[in-house]
């Protein structure tokens, strides 16, 4: 079996290129040696969130680590096969609960068994998406490949930790996916989730986004959090068209105004809107892994249309071409618009 070798610090050398090559080591059976871990940030190697991506990894891919340890920046993974069942994979900090499901979701939804996992870590925290992102937006387009996923949330967590789970149903073989058209908007909605904060942040937020969007009042929404297990606060925008979910956020920060935060999320969405793509940026670049996989399958040519590749995106197909071996090609429609296929 090809061993791969991976410079962690090419691109924008942060965690998604550990998590990408630890999920496609897992389907592939490739192994592979990673140096430079998370070399462009400020505290470089394995945080608390990436070190529990790689447990989780190895106990789905019945494997053994070595220099498993917060701060290193180097490792080498050798998977011995899928264990799907029953799992609970828990960071012991806010980290975030969804990109460590994300790094064993794409060999799980091909095991040989159904899996049922329950995650603890943040939920809902900057710098990830969050749990309402994977639910109604990233998951649907996976079931569009076979699998039968259902996620929950337990309860949330935005400074500390959360809990949701998830079952999985797998296939053997993911089909390809062609996604170019966004279709007629259905619905537009937008959620401000509050926990252990004054209200008045929230309702501050919601005047902008009222301003902003020019959507009557009952199309935003405060949810006041009731069982968090600390302070937090979260805006979301989401547009259900015929063809796609799409959800954007802006979080609360201590320091930053409530209607800066609303801003955020605002400008995200009408960017989105006005570039008339059914694919954000954020979806596009987890979008790839799976349909990167498909491809790599033999299920023929996958594509999907976006505004803009993010260097995220950009360092997520050298990952992807590395261990796959497949071709993937992106194609300017426009000066808004970008066109990618994996084949």
């Amino acid at each position: 079996m090809k061993h791969i070798y991976i410079d962690g610090s090419q691109g924008e050398g942060g965690g998604q290129i550990l998590r990408s090559s630890l999920a496609l080591s897992l389907v592939t059976g490739k192994p592979f040696t990673i140096e430079n871990i998370r070399a462009h940030r400020q505290r470089p190697g394995l945080m608390r969130q990436h070190l529990t991506s790689l447990e989780a990894a190895a106990v789905v891919g019945r494997c053994h680590t070595e220099n498993a340890r917060l701060g290193a920046t180097k490792l080498t993974f050798e998977p011995a096969g899928i264990r799907g069942g029953e799992h609970l994979f828990a960071v012991s900090t806010a980290g975030s609960a969804v990109l460590v499901l994300q790094t064993v979701l794409p060999a799980l939804m091909l095991a040989k068994e159904p899996s049922r996992l329950v995650v603890r870590g943040g939920t809902h925290n900057p710098m990830a998406p969050p749990f309402d992102f994977l639910d109604r937006v990233y998951l649907p387009l996976v079931e569009r490949l076979g699998p039968a996923i259902k996620a929950a949330l337990d309860y949330p967590g935005f400074s500390s930790a959360g809990e949701f789970h998830i079952e999985i149903t797998p296939v053997k073989k993911l089909p390809n996916l062609e996604l170019t058209e966004r279709g007629k908007i259905l619905e537009q909605k937008g959620t401000i989730l509050l926990a252990q904060l004054p209200e008045h942040i929230a309702e501050r937020e919601k005047n902008t986004l009222l301003q902003k969007t020019g959507w009557p009042e009952e199309s935003i929404r405060i949810e006041e959090v009731k069982n968090s297990t600390g302070a937090g606060n979260v805006v979301m925008l989401e547009t259900n068209s015929e063809n796609v979910t799409e959800l954007f956020t802006g979080f609360g920060e201590i320091g930053v105004k409530a209607e800066k935060v609303a801003r955020r999320a605002s400008d995200q969405y009408r960017n989105y809107l006005s570039a008339d793509v059914p694919v954000g940026p954020h979806l596009a670049d987890q979008l790839m892994l799976p349909l990167g996989i498909a491809a790599w399958q033999g299920s023929g040519t996958s594509l999907f249309r976006t505004h803009h590749l993010t260097q995220h995106s950009q360092t997520h197909i050298g990952i992807l071409q590395q261990f796959l071996e497949i071709e993937i090609q992106t194609e300017n429609v426009n000066d808004r618009q970008v066109d990618v296929y994996l084949r």
